[in-house]
């Protein structure tokens, strides 16, 4: 069988492919956010009882299996690809069987759990909210296993060459809750947890129903691609030692980020209802331009440094990473100065309608405004780690980020006890910025140790630059702020593309050259710049 690994002339090309579909994902995962805010009523007990059984599976399958999918299974797909006779066709197949049959186990014992999830996420739950979410999370944690294929499948693509399957295929599920939330609005659903069995399965049912057509498309774009799918009953011959050895590393790295998504999650259960909703959804709001740019560059990225690190060309590793960091950080830094300056009005632009809560709306814009600090240090955090997983250094990669949860822990604890519970979920970002840019740096003097060098010069140069391009941008927007007295939708319209313009004018003055590259590939007329 033909295999595509991408090379360097196709990287390019495909983040920018992997964007375009990550974005429609994106925006389909936003209008299912507000369909549910409106249907559910953001601010109620319900909408918090959802969203938090909503995020077991989640949880459960990144403890298990997900963890293990940049840090260790795209590497080994990757060496197979270059090793086995057959493309490492068998290995995957074989791969494939093997986190089907653990899933499938970790699944049926999770449901049977699932009263202990609840109570470890949610302590500030009321007596009805627990039971309700109990019933919502045994429907919804057959999702694990559906995860796990879904991203399998999408990783034997990715290794072959081919990004769009698992790109485009969250947008069917988005369309899928989004349908299940509208026909919940119109048919009158019940903003209470004391829901009838037709609401209850509505909501629970077509939740499911939506990671499951997510699976199918993904299984069915590799099936179409000419991979023989294939599922063997002893899944060994895959190095399962091995994979064993580096599990364990990764499955510290995945205990402690569990542990701090936990953590704050059980913060913002104290904060009152509608803490977590606000938290949730200020959380997903902050993370779309990281999926849209980060995720697709790292995505792309991650077989190609893999190469290099198994061919120990570790200069051709420093590079990618530098040029991957530097080109988020100029995307990153001017969506960050957005959300300080413009969260409140972001959150009622979006979320304000429907059965929304004023107060939790107000709320949410300041935790989205105190996210604009947390955006740059992760994004550069996250993309640093895939050079450690590139080289396998699973235990230096678990160690600095059970750093980052021990930090990260820390904060939110001093959140619950320090703020009123109004405001304890606005300190829950602020907790994570700070352990982001902690393992910011610990993970750049490790690769510079292991690399020799990280391209410090140019990444400083180019933060400074972006620095002050940001700041100009930022002023430029305040000036709107400052001067127009207006709806949130008008200030958004006004204030934006004020800040956009001075960044840009800002970024060329500086001769910010990542800006003008991505200009150039997204305007490819644009020659003046």
């Amino acid at each position: 069988m033909h295999v595509t690994v991408t090379d360097g002339s196709s990287i390019g090309r495909a983040g920018q492919r992997m964007a375009v579909a990550t974005l429609a994902s994106r925006v389909a995962g936003f209008l299912r956010i507000l369909v549910l805010a409106a249907a559910l009523g953001l601010g109620t007990r319900l909408l918090d009882t959802y969203n938090v059984a909503n995020t077991l599976p989640n949880a459960v399958y990144e403890l298990v299996v997900g963890g293990t999918m940049a840090s260790i299974v795209v590497p080994l797909l990757t060496r197979a690809t270059l090793t086995e006779p057959d493309g490492g066709v068998l290995y995957a197949q074989r791969l494939l069987s093997l986190i089907v049959y653990v899933l499938a186990g970790v699944t049926v014992l999770a449901i049977l759990g699932a009263p202990l999830l609840i109570d470890l996420y949610a302590p500030g739950f009321t007596r009805e909210q627990r039971d309700l979410a109990i019933v919502f999370s045994r429907f919804f944690l057959p999702q694990i296993l559906f995860y796990g294929v879904s991203a399998t499948t999408g990783a034997i693509l990715n290794i072959r060459g081919r990004f769009a399957a698992p790109a485009w295929a969250p947008l069917a599920n988005s369309v899928i809750v989004i349908a299940v939330g509208l026909t919940y609005l119109v048919t009158g659903g019940s903003t209470g947890t004391g829901l009838s069995t037709g609401d209850l399965l509505l909501l629970a049912a077509g939740t499911s129903a939506g990671v499951f057509a997510q699976m199918m498309l993904v299984v069915w774009a590799l099936r179409r691609s000419g991979f023989p799918i294939r599922l063997h009953l002893d899944p060994r011959g895959i190095a399962i030692r091995r994979i064993g050895r580096l599990g364990v590393w990764v499955l510290l790295s995945v205990v402690a980020a569990q542990t701090l998504t936990a953590a704050a999650t059980r913060a913002a259960s104290w904060a009152g209802p509608g803490g977590i909703t606000a938290y949730q959804n200020a959380s997903a709001v902050y993370l779309v331009p990281f999926a849209v740019i980060a995720v697709s560059v790292m995505t792309a990225m991650l077989p190609r440094l893999s190469q290099y690190a198994a061919r120990g060309e570790h200069q051709r590793v420093t590079t990618g990473l530098s040029r991957a960091v530097r080109t988020a950080l100029v995307v990153m830094a001017p969506i960050a100065a957005a959300f300080l300056l413009l969260g409140p009005d972001i959150a009622v632009v979006l979320f304000d309608h429907g059965n929304s809560s004023a107060a939790t709306v107000r709320v949410l814009g300041l935790v989205l405004a105190a996210f604009g600090l947390t955006l740059v240090p992760f994004t550069s955090y996250m993309i640093l780690q895939r050079g450690l997983y590139a080289l396998q250094d699973t235990r230096t990669a678990a160690l600095i980020t059970a750093l980052v949860s021990a930090v990260g822990v820390a904060g939110c604890a001093a959140a619950g006890w320090l703020l009123p519970a109004g405001d304890i979920v606005v300190g829950i970002p602020v907790a994570f910025a700070i352990a982001y840019t902690t393992g910011l740096n610990v993970t750049a003097l490790v690769l510079r140790r292991r690399l020799g060098h990280i391209d410090g010069r140019r990444l400083i140069r180019t933060h400074v630059r972006v620095l002050a391009a940001t700041v100009t941008g930022a002023l430029c927007a305040g000036a709107v702020l400052l001067t127009l007295d207006a709806p949130a939708l008008l200030t958004l319209l006004a204030a934006v593309p004020a800040g956009a313009a001075g960044y840009l004018v800002a970024g060329r003055l500086l001769r910010l050259a990542e800006l003008r590259h991505l200009l150039n590939l997204a305007l490819p007329r644009l020659r003046t710049w």
